[in-house]
């Protein structure tokens, strides 16, 4: 093979519809649009869910509830992703993100009793689960609310 012999694929390459460019191009005169209509006129054609005149789906469907804005969203921890500190280690927000045990910090740092927890540690979060905060203080720890 030489470079004056290289093709595109079979089929790859496609040319172009060219409408309204004489009769013989089986897209003349109306340029595939029929006549007249809605459609064929310039700026025709009807906005997105219009139904012809009946009420459209999204008008006829209830509408309920509503999305708070000033939501607080916390980044979940549990017990059991924190014995992967060396004992008496200060766990902070900054030493979970830079550990890899959350990728970021949203509105901040809740720390939920799921597993337990073998170390001793000070924990600092912005905020707590009553039953991390026993299982944190029975196996030694302190938590800190930040």
């Amino acid at each position: 093979m030489k470079l004056h012999e290289l093709k595109p694929a079979e089929g790859s390459r496609k040319e172009r519809n060219r409408v309204g460019r004489g009769i013989g191009s089986g897209n003349g005169k109306t340029a595939g649009k029929g006549h007249k209509g809605q459609n064929a006129r310039s700026g025709g054609g009807v906005r997105l869910g219009f139904e012809g005149g009946q009420t459209p789906l999204f008008q006829r469907l209830p509408k309920r509830g509503f999305t708070n804005i000033h939501r607080k969203e916390f980044a979940v921890v549990n017990l059991d992703a924190l014995n992967r500190f060396e004992d008496g280690t200060e766990v902070t927000p900054e030493l979970l993100i830079e550990t890899g045990v959350v990728r970021n910090e949203k509105s901040g740092i809740k720390i939920l009793a799921k597993g337990n927890i073998e170390k001793k540690l000070t924990v600092k979060a912005n905020k707590f689960s009553s039953a991390a905060i026993e299982a944190i203080e029975a196996a030694g720890g302190k938590t800190e609310v930040i």
